[in-house]
């Protein structure tokens, strides 16, 4: 038996079902919201540069972190997608990011 009359826009298959395309491509680099700021939390009264609002895959942040890492002239690590530099290092970290196309700030005093 046929329905009768009525709003119908959602009830076939065809509506519910996402456009095909290209995958969601990660926010552009200019439009991410980095953060760049020292800490000693929890590293035992070690200062260090936390970067942090970096939306790319690890193969990228790995290659970045190269490059922080020759800018600054110090060891670093990526430990859950937020990017650890050895010491004080902000202003190097500001210029290396902004030069890789990314627009950082300072974040915390």
């Amino acid at each position: 038996m046929a329905k009768k009359g009525g709003w119908q826009e959602f009830s076939s298959g065809a509506s519910l079902e996402r456009p095909s395309g290209p995958a969601a491509e990660p926010t552009a680099r200019t439009q991410q919201r980095v953060r760049v700021q020292r800490t000693k939390a929890g590293k035992g009264g070690k200062l260090v540069t936390a970067i942090t609002g970096l939306e790319a895959p690890e193969a990228e942040l790995r290659a970045l972190l190269k490059q922080l890492k020759a800018a600054a002239g110090t060891g670093g690590t990526v430990k859950d997608g937020v990017i650890e530099l050895q010491g004080d290092q902000v202003a190097p970290a500001l210029a290396a990011l902004e030069k890789a196309g990314y627009r950082p700030k300072q974040a915390g005093g």
